[in-house]
């Protein structure tokens, strides 16, 4: 249980750092940057996918068997990361704001962000509670997808009036909610009973609705073919990554 401990807070800890990719923003012309986030955001979507698809749903299946609970904690993912975006203006949005591309204001995404770093503790902390592979290969989709998207949070904050420094300080901050998540996770599995059998499928089920509804439809934006397919071949190179990291691990 210690290690488990161990490995959960630190994945969490290394999650919470990518809050500070921004400052790698200032020196990017924001042509450049929106091309190369298209492609993180691709690279992104594939290790949400594979994350849910090849780690998460087919090691709590072989841990606990597919029944009604799994099939409504997968549901209840879905629903949960609906209702964020819808009622909490939470945006997975991962291309930087301008006058064309606007963002909600910068205080509400700070929110919004908390709640979702806060919940990516959650399922972190309950994703070692399954095994140490399965944690860490949550814990690699999570920060493959934290890139692209703190990188956006980051031109939010700025865009909302924050100075460099205090956007940085506060996107930290906000990412520190990720630790309380975790912290959550592995108390109260000690008594709630197979506290990952509801957790897991919870967690692929935030995957697939992140990965589905917020990035694929981010990538449908762009329609030139080369494009398209550079960004086909990322989403599937995310894809074999979260693979290659299921051999690892074997």
């Amino acid at each position: 249980m210690i290690q488990t401990w161990i490995y959960a807070l630190g994945s969490v800890f290394i999650v919470s750092l990518i809050a500070f990719v921004g400052i790698l923003t200032l020196s990017i012309r924001k042509d450049t940057l929106g091309k190369i986030l298209l492609y993180l955001v691709s690279f992104s979507a594939g290790a949400l996918f594979g994350g849910a698809f090849i780690h998460l749903l087919p090691e709590a299946v072989a841990e606990f068997g597919f029944g009604l609970s799994m099939s409504l904690s997968l549901a209840g993912g879905i629903v949960l990361f609906f209702i964020l975006e819808k009622f909490i203006h939470w945006r997975h949005c991962h291309i930087p704001t301008s006058e064309d591309h606007p963002h909600p204001f910068a205080y509400m995404n700070l929110v919004g962000d908390g709640v979702h770093n806060f919940i990516d503790g959650l399922v972190i902390g309950g994703a070692y509670l399954l095994s140490i592979p399965v944690g860490i290969a949550t814990t690699i989709a999570v920060i493959l997808h934290e890139i692209p998207q703190e990188i956006g949070d980051f031109g939010v904050l700025v865009y909302g009036g924050f100075s460099t420094k205090k956007a940085l300080l506060m996107n930290f901050a906000t990412a520190l909610t990720a630790i309380f998540g975790a912290i959550v996770a592995l108390i109260v599995s000690g008594y709630v009973e197979n506290l990952a059998m509801y957790l897991i499928p919870f967690t692929a089920g935030g995957f697939v609705y992140i990965a589905g509804s917020d990035l694929i439809p981010e990538l449908h934006k762009e329609c030139e073919p080369k494009k398209s397919a550079v960004q086909l071949m990322f989403l599937l190179l995310g894809i074999f990554v979260m693979l290659g990291v299921l051999f690892l691990n074997m």
